[in-house]
This record gives structure tokens, sequence and C-alpha cells, in this order.
């Protein structure tokens, strides 16, 4: 993830960070699923959007610890 689309998404209100989280967490589900049937074209996918989630989760407590 590049430096800009992580300023984003700190800009982001908890709302918005917990929906862009469901949908990562449903993306890596379904990558799993693909590769455990026939392999990827690309494995390292599943590596970016699992630290996709992490950072998400991250900005998450961030945001919530503030309040």
């Amino acid at each position: 993830m590049k430096t800009k689309e992580k300023e984003t998404l700190k800009g982001k209100n908890l709302a918005e960070l917990n929906e862009l989280l469901g949908k990562a967490k449903e993306k890596k589900f379904n990558l799993e699923f693909k590769h455990s049937s026939t392999p990827l074209a690309n494995p390292q996918e599943i590596k970016a959007v699992r630290r996709e989630i992490a950072l998400l989760q991250t900005l998450i407590g961030q945001k919530k610890a503030a309040k």
C-alpha cells in the first residue's frame, strides 16, 4: 500500500474504516478459497490483503483509543 493511500485511510472515520475492513476480510477469504482449489497467478496478493487488514485494524484501534 502506498503512502498516499495510507494517509487517505487515516482521514476516514470509524464507520468507513470498519466497512473497508469487512471488504478486505471478504477479499482475503475469497483469495484463500480460490488458492486452495487452484494456484493463484499472484499468491503475494494474499499477503498484501493481510497487511491491509492489519493496517485497518491498527487505525481502528487508534481511533477508538482517541475517543
